[in-house]
Formats: structure tokens, C-alpha cells, sequence
């Protein structure tokens, strides 16, 4: 029986990992496969309409699950796939073209010709890791599209840093902080409280308290907003108690939106840190029927060259689905400058902000001066502090709306944008002008591009309430819309300068959140 590769599935060890030796063959493990759409001619002519900037109507989940699902036929090979190889079906998603199968190491280094590995990392700890590609059956070539989870390692990290208040007593200007809603107030944020909506958070660890959130919000003084925790593949609210670690994100994405849109449900989804449950945790959020995000807010993310091909690709195609859905997901740009990977590594973007269907969201700094008057620049507070990602993507072509720009390069000249440039948008992301924050009975300070999608997950989620209906894919309008943000046009990320218009470090600027929702 012929063997087939399946496209985009290579995979290596991290750098710096030690292989230590062969995994159990007798460890029960779980792997995620995606599987191929229906009728995807149609869907590709939807998404070209996209791509385009057309604007339609959004599709509602039933009838998306319907057209675009994955076929009856299709599982039922899965099925027998699984059986023949001493695998289990545990969980299946036709409408997001997901199924789930259990079954130990042994069995699944057989069924898709793979070796498993124990590695250990020094920032990473250890994981389970391949390399080479990943093979299907014949019967299983183009039907099976990702095979995510036989390796383990941590997918993505979360884009948040927190404030050193001995640090940052001698910078100049001044280190200051705000609350969500002042800065509500200084990017004219119209009048609302999402009322009707729903705001889906991804988390990939940590956990909340609802005690810390009670505190915030009766510190803000207003209503504590509906906040439910979603399991996806068994993980939990589970706070961590580290100071440093995934609490602050979680607090940090549930405080921002929270505060700016507190009518509005939060839906929080767990999952672990790896890439199968990262596409899990979207997708379930895409498509949870019952609480219904219309906005969804990621605020973890990883250099793109850190991903496979097969989940870029992958988790491309469920931000599509999002778009197609009505649903505005907003994703952080990453802090570290232009050097994503690594101050070592050449330039690089975050994922899945580097996704044209992802609104991408990179950092300013807010100076406060002696006369009281407010100048914004780019964020970048050195290596220590932090600085704005952006760039030039290099797994995904330039999008129409990005047609026409150029890119200035801190050192040389401008030069045209050939792929996608990064990030959409800004908002106030340093630390030395961060975000008062409630996480495990403290209150601290908290900077980073985290704090930028939540805080235009709650703008977009008031303009929702306002207008009655979802704003949907809003990119292709943003852009064509002149005077809905504001130019920031000071500073650089390392590797790219602003400038006039739209720039590889705040995009096309930050909100002017009244001007957004009359033109939107």
C-alpha cells in the first residue's frame, strides 16, 4: 500500500533541544486530524470575494456546517482508518472538519509512518517531537489535510510584559499607567457596553479568580461582566499562582474587554499549548452555538517559521471561516520587535497575526509630558522592555487592501510590500504606559501587544451592540476608510520605521473608535 505525504507536515526539533530517547510505545496519546471541506470551489469563490474586499452577508453556523462541513463519507473512512489501526474516534467537528482520535504511541508511529521522540528544551521543558514529514494511505490521500499532535511541543507564548516598577523609576518620560477605561476615553470609544454580544478569549494556560475579577471591576466601578470558562480537549480555568505566568494574560484579556464592553459575555476557551489544541480552541470558539462570539480576541502567538506549514495553513483557513461567519478576530503583533524569532534570527512575524484574516494589532507608547499634553509613538522600549512586532510575512501573499504600500526599513530605504505586511492596526502597548491590572490579589502594571487585541475586541464588541449586528471581517474597510485611525508617525521596531500612512509597526494607526463606528 502506497505511503503519502501529507503537504506542509515537516517537522524538526526546536533549536536547542537534546533528543533524550525513544517515547513509550505504550503511552495513550491524542491526535487531531482536519480534514477536507465540501464543496470547495464555492467556498474558494467566497473566500476570493474576501480577499477582494467584497462585502456579503455572514453566514449563519448551520448553514456554513451544511455546505462546508466535512462529508459523511469522508468520517466514515476515518472511522475505519482508526479501527484497522487500533485508534479511537473520541471527538468529531464536521462543521470545522476536525475529528480527534485516541490510541497509544505505538499505533500511531505505525498508522502515519512517524517516530516519536522525548526532547528536553531549556526554555521549553520536555516534549514529544518528530521529524520528517507525516504519511497517510491511499485511501486517506486529500482527504486528510493536517495531522497536529503527535508532536507536543509548545505552540505559541503569550504577548504580555510586566511593568518592573524599580526599573522604571528613572526612565524618562515618566512610566504612567492607565485603566481600560481611560483609554476608552482617549480613543474616542462611542458611547456602550456590548450589550448582546459576545467576546470569545483563546487562552493556552493559566486560569482566572473570580475574585481578582470582582475587585477589578468594583475598583472600575462597573458591572462585573458574564465571564464563562470553555474546556477544549480537557483543559481547564486552571490558575497557575505564578506571577509571571499565564494568570497575568488571562486577567489581562478578561479586565481590558471586560472593562470597555461589560454587558457583553466573555467567553474564555482553554487549551493546551500545542498547535492541535491552539486550531481547537478556535475553531470550538467559531463554531460554539451557544454562546456565540462575534468577536475573538488572541493574544498568543509564535514566529511564523516556529509553525509547520500544515497549521499555518490550517489555522488560516479557520480564521476564513470566522471572516465567512460574521465573527472580527483580533490578534496581537507579538513583543519583540522585528526580530520575533529571536534577536539572533533574521526579521519575522508573529502568528496568526501575520493571517490576512486576522486583524493584527501592534503597540504604541503613551508620553505623558509636564504640561499634561500626550504624545504617541511607537512602542519600543529596548530589548529589556519590549518593542512592537511587525514586518513582512513569508507564508502569506499581499492582500489587496495592502495593494500599493511600501515599507520603510529603519536602515535604507522604502521598499514595496510583496506579502503581508504587519500589524492592521495600534494601541497602547508598553509598559512604561501599561494597563492597571488585577491578577492574584495584586494590583500591578501590564504592557505588551496583549493588551491591544482585547482592548478593539471591546471597541468592536460596543459598535456590535450599537449597530444591532456584527461588524464581521472589518480589514478591507479599515483600510479604505481615511481618518478612522490615527497616524502614529514617530519611532521604529528594530528593523522597520513608521512614517506616513500605514507602517510595519502600527499599521495604519490607532483607533478613533467614534470615527470607526460612523464609518462602519
Amino acid at each position: 500500500m502506497a505511503r503519502h505525504v501529507v503537504e506542509g507536515s515537516e517537522r524538526q526539533p526546536v533549536e536547542g533541544s537534546r533528543r533524550l530517547h525513544a517515547t513509550d510505545p505504550h503511552e495513550e496519546i491524542e491526535v487531531k486530524l482536519k480534514l477536507r471541506r465540501k464543496n470547495d470551489a464555492a467556498y474558494q469563490d467566497l473566500i476570493h470575494k474576501l480577499e477582494q474586499g467584497e462585502a456579503f452577508a455572514a453566514m449563519d453556523r448551520k448553514t456554513f456546517a451544511s455546505k462546508f462541513g466535512t462529508s459523511s463519507e469522508d468520517c466514515k473512512k476515518v472511522h475505519a482508518f482508526a479501527a484497522a489501526h487500533g485508534l479511537k474516534v473520541v471527538r468529531e467537528a464536521p462543521q470545522s472538519h476536525l475529528m480527534v482520535l485516541t490510541g497509544t504511541v505505538a499505533h500511531f508511529q505505525k498508522a502515519f509512518d512517524v517516530k516519536l521522540d522525548v526532547y528536553t528544551h531549556p526554555k521549553y521543558g520536555r516534549y514529544r517531537g518528530r521529524t520528517g514529514p507525516v504519511h497517510v494511505p491511499d485511501e486517506l490521500e486529500g482527504i486528510v489535510t493536517a495531522v497536529l499532535g503527535l508532536d507536543n511541543r509548545p505552540q505559541a507564548r503569550p504577548h504580555f510584559h510586566v511593568r518592573d516598577e524599580k526599573d522604571a523609576t528613572g526612565d524618562e518620560p515618566q512610566p504612567i499607567a492607565f485603566n481600560p477605561l481611560q483609554l476608552a476615553s482617549h480613543y474616542k470609544f462611542p458611547r456602550g457596553d456590548g450589550r448582546g454580544q459576545c467576546i470569545g478569549i483563546l487562552e493556552l494556560g493559566g486560569g482566572y479568580r473570580e475574585k481578582d475579577l470582582q475587585a477589578y471591576f468594583s475598583l472600575l466601578g462597573v458591572p462585573m461582566p458574564e465571564v464563562v470558562a470553555v474546556s477544549v480537549g480537557g483543559a481547564t480555568n486552571d490558575p497557575d499562582h505564578d506571577p509571571q505566568g499565564a494568570d497575568v494574560e488571562v486577567a489581562l484579556d478578561i479586565e481590558v474587554c471586560g472593562a470597555v464592553a461589560p454587558a457583553a459575555k466573555i467567553a474564555v476557551y482553554f487549551a493546551k499549548n500545542t498547535d492541535a489544541d491552539f486550531i481547537e480552541a478556535l475553531t470550538t470558539a467559531i463554531h460554539d452555538d451557544v454562546n456565540q462570539p462575534s468577536v475573538i480576541s488572541i493574544s498568543w502567538g509564535e514566529a511564523e517559521a516556529g509553525s509547520t506549514h500544515q497549521f499555518t495553513t490550517r489555522f488560516n483557513e479557520a480564521l476564513q471561516m470566522a471572516a465567512l461567519l460574521g465573527i472580527t478576530v483580533f490578534a496581537s503583533a507579538g513583543d519583540a520587535g522585528s526580530h520575533d524569532a529571536g534577536p539572533d534570527k533574521p526579521d519575522t512575524v508573529d502568528f496568526p497575526a501575520s493571517s490576512p484574516f486576522a486583524l493584527a494589532c501592534g503597540g504604541t507608547r503613551i508620553d505623558e509630558h509636564d504640561d499634561g499634553a500626550e504624545a504617541e509613538v511607537v512602542w519600543n522600549d529596548g530589548a529589556k522592555g519590549g518593542a512592537t512586532g511587525g514586518g513582512i510575512s513569508t507564508r502569506f501573499e499581499r492582500p489587496v487592501w495592502q495593494d500599493g504600500l511600501s515599507v520603510s526599513r529603519t536602515k535604507g530605504d522604502a521598499i514595496a510590500l510583496t506579502h503581508r505586511g504587519v500589524p492592521d492596526v495600534a494601541g497602547d502597548a508598553s509598559p512604561a504606559s501599561g494597563y492597571f491590572v488585577i491578577v492574584g490579589g495584586r494590583v500591578g502594571v501590564v504592557g505588551g501587544t496583549s493588551a491591544v487585541a482585547p482592548l478593539w475586541a471591546g471597541l468592536v464588541a460596543r459598535i456590535n451592540g450599537i449597530k444591532g449586528a456584527p461588524l464581521g471581517f472589518v480589514t478591507p474597510r479599515l483600510y479604505r476608510q481615511a481618518g478612522v485611525c490615527k497616524d502614529i508617525r514617530h519611532g521604529n521596531n528594530g528593523g522597520f520605521a513608521s512614517g506616513k500612512g500605514w507602517d510595519a509597526c502600527t499599521g495604519i494607526g490607532v483607533p478613533n473608535g467614534d470615527a470607526i463606528a460612523r464609518a462602519l
